[in-house]
Formats: C-alpha cells, sequence, structure tokens
C-alpha cells in the first residue's frame, strides 16, 4: 500500500490506481474517458479492462449492465466526478438494482479535467457526491480523502458482497500523455471476447 500525503494534502487518482491495480487481474473493469482509463492503461493493459470513449457519465450504466448479466463476476467501475454529474440518475439506478458484485468508484477533483480542466459542481463543497448516493438508497457508502482510507475502503468494498460506492477525494492532475494502441471498437471487441471465454471457462 503506498503511504499517505501529508496533512491537507489530497491524494492523486494515478496512486490509487496503482494501488488497486494488483487487484485487478481478475475482475471487469469498466473506466470512464480520459485520466482515469489512461492511468489504468498505463500501468499494463489487461484484457478485461475496457475503456469508456465518447460516452461520458455512461461509466456506471455500463458496470450495471455487467454485474446484472454476470453475477458469478465482480465488477469494478472507475469513475469521476464530472462523469457522475452528468447522469446523477445513475446512482438512484444502481441503488434500485443493487448488483451484490458492483464496485463503484468515483474519483472527485472537482474538474472536468479531460475536458477542458473546468471546476465541476463539488468544487465550491456545496454538491456532495457521496450524500448523494447515500440519498439514492445506497447502504455502503464511503467518503476518503487520503491513500491509506482509500485502501481500506477498497479492501472492505472487494471483499464485500454488496453494491459499494466509494467517493475519492484526488488532485486535479492527470497524466501527461494521453494515447492507446487501440482504438475503441477494438478494444470493446477483446473485453467481449475476454468476457465470453471466462463464461465458457467457469
Amino acid at each position: 500500500m503506498s503511504p499517505c500525503f501529508g496533512p491537507g494534502a489530497l491524494m492523486e487518482r494515478a496512486e490509487c490506481i496503482a494501488m488497486l491495480y494488483p487487484e485487478l487481474e481478475d475482475k471487469l473493469v469498466v473506466t470512464i474517458m480520459g485520466a482515469a482509463a489512461q492511468e489504468l492503461y498505463d500501468l499494463g493493459h489487461r484484457e478485461n479492462f475496457f475503456y469508456l470513449q465518447h460516452a461520458m457519465g455512461l461509466a456506471s450504466s455500463i458496470g450495471l449492465g455487467l454485474a446484472l448479466h454476470r453475477p458469478e463476476e465482480k465488477v469494478v467501475v472507475l469513475d469521476g466526478d464530472g462523469s457522475v454529474l452528468m447522469n446523477l440518475g445513475g446512482l438512484a439506478t444502481l441503488a434500485r438494482y443493487r448488483p451484490k458484485n458492483l464496485m463503484h468508484i468515483i474519483f472527485d477533483n472537482g474538474s472536468l479535467l479531460s475536458t477542458g480542466g473546468f471546476d465541476s459542481h463539488t468544487t465550491a463543497g456545496v454538491t456532495d457526491l457521496a450524500a448523494i448516493a447515500r440519498g439514492a438508497g445506497i447502504d455502503h457508502v464511503d467518503a476518503i480523502d487520503s491513500a491509506m482510507d482509500f485502501g481500506e475502503a477498497a479492501v472492505e468494498a472487494l471483499e464485500r458482497d454488496d453494491l459499494s460506492v466509494i467517493v475519492a477525494k484526488v488532485k486535479a492532475v492527470g497524466p501527461d500523455n494521453y494515447g492507446m494502441d487501440f482504438a475503441l471498437p477494438e478494444n470493446a471487441f477483446r473485453f467481449k471476447r475476454c468476457i465470453r471465454e471466462r463464461s465458457s471457462a467457469g
């Protein structure tokens, strides 16, 4: 586990993803577009990773569909505050269907970092995504702002047989470069093939 940051300092999303990475080898992983996708990809692509592009706000919807149709799989969604704000109804839908095998991580950097760096509604401290998730009816919601707390919440969520949401407050920083060696259609084809092969093997 990576060390905590100093008092008052926010952790970086990339460090959180790096902590998670060893645990994602046997999970179905969906990321939102932009920085989270690139930071996961930079650690080493796996066929069970799907980087959702050109569909801001829908990572949790894709994750919900996977979790419902593949209840034997643990599904992990890596999301952002800007994306969640574009589809707040997604939290209510998650609460309604409550897939026990879904873990939804929302990295809240208070910024639309991947689309220009504009402040999101969480920046002023008025909009609280963890409170919204709880209000939607999700029982297991953690709001954290340190690397140690993130690691502990992630371990608990991975082990929990119930829907979990983690809202992690992170710095508004991203990768230095963006780029993958395949486009969305190829990623989607390979991800689908991976799911089919895992289902057949099971």
